[in-house]
């Protein structure tokens, strides 16, 4: 069991987006069910878990048992998905988060039902009553509450939420935090670091006063230093907390605002769980108890359980007749508004890329890319993959699928799994691949280098037609043009024989863009084949790496010339 010895609140970090759980938590049960979770369990577990292409990583070399417990323990275990004791098993909450129809009200009552303390996270001694708290429940009273929530004040003050009875503390602290940005006359970030500061000498004024100030970390025990650490782990613990809140669905992501809010259609939704849901954390003394309360499936009850809610919805809706909604049970109505959201989805989608089809959104795709090469949203990457799939609609023909996931409303909400290309362009007679990455140095080679070679003959194989790739980022490091400059010569059986994989800087890529926009007329896939055959024959008579790199980069500005 975790020990809470900290004076602010903590979130799933690991993993720390929730959907990746799915893919371990299969395997995680369909081979070690029934075992008993010890040390050589677990570093079997991480040893198998490093052979599956979903998992992104090898975990610890030098403690395998430790990767495996920050798998399984801090994220499946704590939420409930899965029994450790006495034996591994999956849990009926587990079951239906498994469930892709049901994994996103299952992960919604799994968090609601999460708190601090409990039988999972004890308090010691020290800070005994310190923390009395469902954490996700009253960071969505938060977000209800004051219309929105930012990233810094969910940072600087959501996370000091240890017990509800302070909420009242916590939204006059926002308030007041609004209203002295409003009125200050220095740059934002210089404001925030201070207010944020002073903030974590009040929380922890205790252990400055004691002198107790040296980090795990470091042994450096200067004041600043630990505050900084501090800091960075608060920011740590809110960016989890924004991304698990947004895979439940309730929430809309402000990406240049960096905030929270509640989607309109979901407001009734968290009016009944906010009112209804008790506050108080149960059974702290008592685990067999608990985990019967935190395995249950159907806890806490979610205002779509009441058949005379989800038939006002249906109704309002119009997705069912009237006589078969008098004799349909709750899981038909469920299952109709799902396909409703799905349906509804795919049309917003499909807008976009009518929209883009035609241009209209050029302007908009250019400023978006101006704002990613400045760090302008929230979630960076996510939007490079959104918007250079945007980008790749809006080029030339072809179907053009992004792997990344959307939300309800269409917009972009998590980057795709490990096991995939980022995107897939399909031209009929061959396929393009587009990879991007806002990792620069050494860091982007060990990340990058293979997998987009194994995505790209992931491709290969299964559509049994010629494929190449794209690898988009804002700098390319030398090792990866070194790399796919000599697998451009191989001929690797694994990887489907030579692979056409061109290192594109991000700013080379809009140019491209630039140029399709301006062209008289409609470039077609014969030209995208014609610049990755170019870059072939560029690589078979290249004296270096770097003089093919140069060769293509400077087609790439001017790739629609005959």
């Amino acid at each position: 069991m975790a020990r809470l010895q900290g004076k602010t609140l903590f979130f799933i970090t690991s993993p720390r987006t929730p959907m990746k759980m799915q893919p371990e938590i299969e395997l995680f049960v369909e081979k070690f069910s029934g075992r008993t979770w010890n040390t050589r369990c677990q570093e079997e577990f991480i040893a198998c878990l490093a052979t599956d292409p979903r998992f992104e990583g090898v975990g610890s070399v030098s403690d395998p048992a430790f990767s495996a417990r920050d798998r399984i323990n801090r994220g499946p275990k704590a939420l409930g998905f899965v029994d450790i004791k006495p034996t591994i098993a999956l849990t009926d909450a587990g079951r239906n988060f498994l469930d892709e129809e049901l994994c996103q009200e299952s992960l919604l009552r799994q968090m609601l039902k999460f708190q601090l303390p409990s039988p999972y996270h004890t308090e010691t001694s020290n800070n005994s009553g310190y923390f009395c708290v469902k954490p996700y429940l009253e960071i969505f009273r938060l977000i209800y509450t004051l219309g929105h929530i930012t990233f810094d004040e969910l940072m600087i003050f959501g996370m000091q939420l240890v017990r509800y009875s302070g909420f009242e503390t916590i939204v006059e602290k926002i308030r007041h935090f609004r209203q002295a940005k409003e009125d200050c006359r220095i740059s934002y970030r210089t404001f925030m670091g201070q207010y944020r500061d002073n903030e974590l000498m009040e929380i922890y004024a205790d252990e400055i006063q004691a002198g107790n100030t040296r980090t795990r970390e470091s042994r450096d025990t200067s004041i600043a230093k630990f505050i900084k650490t501090k800091a960075s782990n608060l920011r740590d613990y809110t960016d989890a907390c924004f991304r698990y809140l947004r895979a439940t669905g309730i929430v809309s992501l402000s990406q240049k605002g960096k905030s929270l809010s509640i989607l309109p259609e979901k407001e009734r939704e968290v009016e009944f769980f906010l009112a209804n849901i008790d506050r108080k954390p149960v059974f702290i003394d008592d685990e067999a108890r608990y985990k019967q309360y935190l395995f249950n499936a159907e806890l806490p009850i979610l205002y779509t359980d009441n058949r005379q809610n989800l038939i006002a919805e249906v109704t309002r809706l119009g997705l069912l007749a009237p006589r078969t909604i008098e004799t349909s049970d709750i899981p038909t109505l469920k299952k109709a508004l799902r396909q409703a959201t799905r349906k509804r989805k795919e049309a917003l989608i499909s807008q976009q890329v009518e929209t883009l089809k035609d241009y209209r959104a050029y302007t908009d795709v250019m400023e978006v890319f101006s704002e990613i090469r400045q760090n302008g949203y929230y979630d960076v990457p996510l939007m490079l993959e959104w918007n250079t799939w945007r980008a790749m609609t809006m080029l030339d023909g072809g179907n053009i699928h992004a792997n990344l996931k959307f939300d309800d409303e269409g917009q972009p909400l998590s980057t795709a799994t490990g096991n995939m290309a980022d995107i897939i362009c399909d031209y009929g007679d061959f396929s393009l691949i587009v990879e991007v990455t806002m990792q620069t140095g050494q860091r982007q080679y060990e990340s990058e280098g293979e997998p987009v070679s194994r995505h790209l003959a992931k491709v290969k194989r299964e559509q049994s037609k010629e494929a190449f790739c794209f690898f988009i980022a804002p700098t390319i490091n030398p090792s990866c043009i070194a790399h796919f400059f000599t697998l451009h010569l191989a001929n690797i059986a694994y990887y489907g024989g030579k692979s056409v994989i061109i290192p594109i800087e991000l700013e080379v890529f809009e140019k491209m863009v630039e140029q399709s926009h301006r062209a008289s007329y409609i470039p077609n896939p014969k030209q995208i084949k014609a610049f990755c055959d170019y870059s072939m024959q560029i690589a078979s008579t290249a004296q270096s790496e770097t003089e093919w790199y140069e060769a293509i980069k400077a087609k790439a500005l001017n790739w629609l010339a005959a």
